[in-house]
Formats: C-alpha cells, sequence, structure tokens
C-alpha cells in the first residue's frame, strides 16, 4: 500500500512530538520539515529528513501538518491549499472556529483539496466526545473542566505580547465549565507588568477568563506540559431525567495534540474537498488498517 506522504510545517513542541507519531505510524511517511532556519543548524533528530523553508521545496506532499501558532494556521493553510495539498491544524480559539472554517473551504474546493481544522484535543477529540454526550442526552448541559495544566495557546498568546520574554499560562479549573488563567512571566529588561497585564487580558484568548498575571525570573523552573480534561454531561435521555457521563483524561499537552494532528492527517484522504472540523469526519476514518477489520475489533 502506498502510504501517504506527510510535511510538518513548524517545529516546536507540536512539530518535535508530530513527527515522533509519524514515525509510529504504519501507514505514513515523511515528505519533510519546513522551518524558518530550513536545514541552517539542523537537529540531529531530523537528519533523515528533508527541511526547508518553503514546502515548494518537497516532493509530492499529499498532506501538510500545521504546527504553528494558531494566528498563523490560516495564512499557511491557504498556501498548502493554493498548491493543492490537503492541510490539517490545531487552531484553538473557539469562537473564531467557524470563520475560519468557511476561509480554508472556499479555498480547499478551489483545487479539491481538503482540510481539517482545530484537530487538537480541544478543540478537536473532546469534541467528539462532548457531541456524542449530547446526541445520548439531547437535553442538559456540558460541563468542559480543563487543567489543571499548561495551555500551550495561550503561552504562546502570551509569549507573542511587547516585554514579555517568556511565559507560562495555566488553566485551573474552577468548576462547572469556569476557568481561572494564571499566567507567569519572564519580563523584557525595562517592561512593564502593568502594560503587559493590561495587554494579556484584552486578547480575545483570556478576555472570557479570570486571569492574573505574575512575574517571576524563570518560567522554565514552572514549567509542565502536563494537561487533562473532565467533561460532564447531566441531561435528558427521550423523558428519562438525571442521565450523568464523565470522561476524563491527563495527558503529555504536545504529545496528544500530535497524535489528533496525524489522525486528522490521514481522515483528510477519504473525504471529499472542502474544510471540515472533527466531529464532520466519521470516527473510523481517523483509524489505520482494513474498515472491516476496525469494524470487527471495535464495534
Amino acid at each position: 500500500m502506498e502510504k501517504i506522504r506527510v510535511a510538518v510545517i513548524g517545529y516546536g513542541n507540536i512539530g518535535r512530538y508530530t513527527i515522533q507519531a509519524l514515525q509510529a505510524a504504519p501507514d505514513m511517511e515523511i515528505a519533510g520539515v519546513v522551518r524558518r532556519a530550513g536545514a541552517e543548524n539542523k537537529p540531529a533528530v531530523l537528519a533523515d529528513y528533508k527541511v526547508v523553508k518553503n514546502i515548494e521545496e518537497l516532493e509530492k506532499v499529499d498532506v501538510a501538518i500545521l504546527a504553528t501558532p494558531t494566528r498563523s494556521v490560516e495564512e499557511y493553510a491557504l498556501k498548502c491549499l493554493a498548491l493543492g495539498i490537503n492541510t490539517v491544524d490545531s487552531f484553538d480559539i473557539h469562537g473564531l472556529i467557524c470563520d475560519l472554517r468557511r476561509s480554508l473551504d472556499a479555498a480547499a474546493k478551489k483545487t479539491g483539496a481538503v482540510s481539517i481544522i482545530s484537530a487538537g484535543w480541544d478543540p478537536g477529540s473532546d469534541s467528539i466526545v462532548r457531541t456524542l454526550m449530547q446526541s445520548l442526552a439531547p437535553k442538559g448541559i456540558t460541563y468542559t473542566n480543563f487543567g489543571p495544566g499548561r495551555s500551550m495557546g495561550h503561552s504562546v498568546c502570551v509569549r507573542s505580547k511587547e516585554g514579555v520574554k517568556d511565559a507560562l499560562s495555566m488553566t485551573i479549573p474552577v468548576g462547572e465549565g469556569i476557568h481561572r488563567r494564571m499566567v507567569y512571566v519572564e519580563l523584557e529588561e525595562g517592561a512593564s507588568l502593568e502594560a503587559v497585564t493590561a495587554a494579556v487580558k484584552a486578547d480575545p484568548y483570556f478576555a472570557s477568563d479570570e486571569t492574573h498575571v505574575f512575574q517571576v525570573e524563570s518560567v522554565d523552573e514552572l514549567n509542565d506540559v502536563g494537561h487533562g480534561v473532565n467533561l460532564v454531561r447531566k441531561g435528558v435521555s427521550g423523558q428519562t431525567h438525571n442521565q450523568l457521563f464523565e470522561f476524563n483524561m491527563k495527558i503529555n499537552n504536545p504529545a496528544l495534540t500530535a497524535q489528533v494532528l496525524v489522525n486528522a492527517a490521514r481522515a483528510t484522504m477519504k473525504q471529499q474537498p472542502g474544510a471540515y472540523t472533527m466531529i464532520e469526519i466519521p470516527v473510523i476514518d481517523y483509524l489505520p488498517g482494513d474498515r472491516e477489520d476496525i469494524i470487527r475489533h471495535l464495534v
């Protein structure tokens, strides 16, 4: 069977774990890695792979995994889709997902490509669980409680603020879907904590949550990639009340995000042209192997 050729765009936390997940995938091969520095100071772990500055330099790419900051996703996705290359990303600003889907759907259909967006663990795999829970109890309330743990997207957001040398954003569950953001920053010399705090709290990433910003000497001494989620739905099945469902996981954040991205990359090869969120894709399409074998094993 011909393997799916996958390019990884970006080589930060998620990019490194994506390489590992691709190496473990039986139906995929790494077409190359795209990074700003190209092959300059090429990491030893990428010795066997072509490392370039632009995706056009790679040969026969079926899917591009965008291991980039959320706010760069649309730019890179549009470029890849224009070349007829499928894309997957872990875009995680919930309120902007429908806008991104519309933009990439139009672009993908022009070239017959497929884009699966927001394919991390939340949004992403958690979205699938929430959808299943709601189908089982159509009337009711679902509570999504993150953490405690490091939010990669929020941390990247804070690091982009003027005056910030390094940052860590921790998500603390208060309960019933309410969260507190505890942000720890190393500041550049002369930077104002008050100005940084104001910029962070005004950002859409933080605007809907209680947020506290603290200056620290070393973010690295606080850093931990662990995270987790507790999903709870209480509702009504038919006319029967008090149905209660719960889903829990404790995870390495970038490792799970990378695995979901690889699963979604596989699924792009089985869809009609357009852009999709994970809940729109048959879950069996995320798995490798023969369809009947999967059904026999899991149903």
